[in-house]
């Protein structure tokens, strides 16, 4: 799998929160893990995980996808 970022490399950490479109046509997401209560309200079938990045992030990488 080929992964292209869709979001400007983080300046203040060596990661952060990051959106990728693979060449599978599909888009993976690295995000902050949830606490235990964060996740109670979130449904996931096996092998699905949440993760939080922010708004700006998902905007900004939705724009980035459809250039």
């Amino acid at each position: 799998m080929e992964l292209t970022s869709l979001n400007a490399p983080c300046a203040e950490t060596r990661t952060c929160p990051g959106v990728f479109a693979t060449d599978r046509g599909t888009i993976i997401v690295r995000g902050y893990t949830l606490t235990d209560g964060e996740l109670a309200q979130v449904t996931l079938d096996d092998g699905e995980i949440a993760t939080e990045i922010p708004a700006a992030l998902f905007v900004e990488a939705a724009h980035a996808y459809r250039e």
